[in-house]
C-alpha cells in the first residue's frame, strides 16, 4: 500500500515538473528600437558609452548594495565590467537622427541601454503601443476641446476669451472670438478643457472685467490693487510674489475676507 502511493507521488511530480518545464516562459530576444526624448533629431548624437570620472555610468545592484560600472563592449556577453574580460572592444554607442535601431542579435547593447543612467532622461525606448494609446488620448482630448469650443454661447465664450487671453471682448467681433477660442481649444486641449471646467473660471472672469470696468486698479506695476468706484478709493490687496494678478484677484474675491469686496464690485459692475 504505502509503495504504490509513494510510486504515484512520484509520477504525479514527474509530470508536474514536465508540464512546468514545457510551459516555462523564457525571454525571447527581439529587435529594439530607441529614440531621442523631446523630438531631438541631430544629425547624429553619441552617448557614454564606458564609466568614467567626467562621465559616470554606475547602476546601483539591489541584490549586493553596491554600485557596478557600466561599460559597452561589443565582443563581451555583459554590460557590467565586472562581468568583463581583459580583451573587450569598445564601440561608441550612436544615434542617428534621433534614433537607434539594436537588433536582437545584439543583447548586451540592449541591457547596456536598459541600465544606462540618461535611459528615460535623455533618450528611451520605442514602444507603438505606447505611443498609439497616447496619441489617442490627445486626439480625444483635441475631439473634446473643439465640441465643447463649438457648443458654447456667446457669454460663455466671451468668458473664456477674458481669461484666456486677457483681452476685453468688446474690442473684437463674435468671429475673432470664436475663432481664437476654437485655435487654443484645438492646440492646448487639455489645458482648455481644465480652464471651462474649473469653478473659479466665472468669478475670474469677472476679475477681468472689473479692471476692464475701472472700478478695480492695479499701483505700483501689479503689486497693488485698489477700488475705484465712487464712493471707495482703498486699497483692497497685495499681490503675492510671483503670483498671476488676476487670478491671486479671484481667489481673494471667493475667501471670507473678499466676499463683502465682491458684492460690492458686482454691484458697481
Amino acid at each position: 500500500m504505502g509503495e504504490s502511493v509513494l510510486k504515484y507521488t512520484f509520477s504525479l511530480c514527474f509530470k508536474i515538473k514536465s508540464y512546468q518545464m514545457k510551459n516555462k516562459k523564457t525571454t525571447q530576444l527581439v529587435d529594439k528600437t530607441y529614440k531621442l526624448k523631446n523630438g531631438m533629431t541631430p544629425l547624429s548624437y553619441t552617448i557614454p558609452s564606458r564609466n568614467t570620472r567626467r562621465y559616470p555610468l554606475m547602476h546601483f545592484d539591489e541584490e549586493t548594495n553596491t554600485n557596478r560600472a557600466l561599460r559597452y563592449a561589443r565582443n563581451q556577453k555583459s554590460p557590467f565590467e565586472d562581468e568583463q574580460d581583459g580583451n573587450f572592444i569598445l564601440e561608441p554607442v550612436i544615434f542617428e537622427d534621433g534614433m537607434l535601431f539594436v537588433p536582437k542579435t545584439n543583447p548586451v547593447l540592449q541591457q547596456f541601454l536598459y541600465y544606462h543612467p540618461l535611459n528615460g532622461m535623455l533618450f528611451e525606448e520605442v514602444d507603438n503601443e505606447k505611443d498609439a494609446e497616447q496619441q489617442m488620448e490627445e486626439i480625444n482630448y483635441e475631439v473634446d476641446a473643439l465640441i465643447e469650443a463649438r457648443q458654447m454661447q456667446i457669454e460663455q465664450l466671451e468668458m473664456v476669451f477674458r481669461v484666456l487671453f486677457g483681452k476685453d471682448p468688446s474690442k473684437y467681433s463674435t468671429a475673432e472670438i470664436k475663432r481664437d477660442v476654437l485655435i487654443y481649444a484645438k492646440s492646448q486641449s487639455k489645458n482648455f478643457l481644465d480652464v471651462i471646467n474649473d469653478p473659479m473660471l466665472k468669478i475670474e472672469a469677472n476679475v477681468h472685467k472689473f479692471f476692464a470696468s475701472n472700478i478695480l486698479i492695479f499701483k505700483n506695476g501689479t503689486k497693488e490693487v485698489w477700488f475705484n468706484t465712487p464712493s471707495n478709493k482703498k486699497k483692497m490687496m497685495n499681490i503675492p510674489f510671483d503670483s498671476d494678478p488676476y487670478t491671486a484677484v479671484a481667489v481673494y474675491l471667493q475667501s471670507d475676507e473678499g466676499i463683502d469686496a465682491l458684492k460690492l464690485l458686482e454691484t458697481n459692475l
